[in-house]
């Protein structure tokens, strides 16, 4: 259940995911290269899946190096390299949630919430032996 005052933030995240999704739909990256059909369709879909999940793995290890190494991004130089991919992780994970028709928004205002109660995420947890430290 999202709590009443975070489903603004819902909204405006599914928003974000159909613009994400849209933009990349749009330059034809769920389209074969070859046939033109949709990749849903495809029976390797579940490996396309996987392939767009570690693609969001790769843009949030290039943020890490980016952060690593104070760099500012290559093709945006007057950002930061970080910021820039995770940008780019953003809109690859708005992507797959648009294209899996998957409620982003619910789903992380829902985790938020859950989140500010769980124990183990409580300073006293993180403090004891054991505990979260980061």
């Amino acid at each position: 259940m999202v709590a009443p005052d975070s489903l603004g933030i819902a909204e405006e995240l599914n928003r974000f995911r159909d613009f994400a999704h849209g933009r990349s739909a749009a330059a034809g990256w769920w389209l074969d290269p070859e046939t033109g059909e949709d990749l849903s369709q495809s029976p390797s879909f579940p490996y396309i899946v996987a392939s767009k999940l570690m693609l969001i793995v790769s843009e949030i290890a290039e943020a890490m190096e980016g952060h690593r190494k104070g760099l500012n991004d290559d093709k945006l130089p007057h950002r930061l390299m970080i910021e820039v991919e995770l940008g780019d992780a953003l809109l690859r994970i708005g992507d797959l949630a648009g294209k899996l028709k998957l409620d982003l928004g619910g789903a992380t205002v829902e985790k938020a919430d859950f989140n500010i109660v769980r124990p183990d995420h409580q300073p006293g947890a993180r403090r004891a032996h054991g505990g979260k430290t980061y």
